[in-house]
């Protein structure tokens, strides 16, 4: 992920108004859904929220 962002990747339209509608509805969900579960699944959602931030820097594509 992070590489593509280095080399100047793109978000398609569509996916960069997915990623919105995603951001907009918070976080919530996904760590109830997280709690009580193992370190790695806890881990896993982060990992999750760490790459849309990423995603959310790329430029949407023309």
């Amino acid at each position: 992920m992070e590489a593509a962002i280095e080399g100047g990747g793109e978000v398609s339209h569509p996916h960069a108004l997915m990623l919105e509608v995603r951001r907009a509805e918070g976080n919530q969900a996904l760590w109830a859904a997280a709690a009580g579960q193992p370190d790695h699944v806890r881990a896993y959602a982060a990992r999750l929220l760490a790459i849309e931030e990423l995603l959310s820097t790329l430029p949407v594509a023309d």
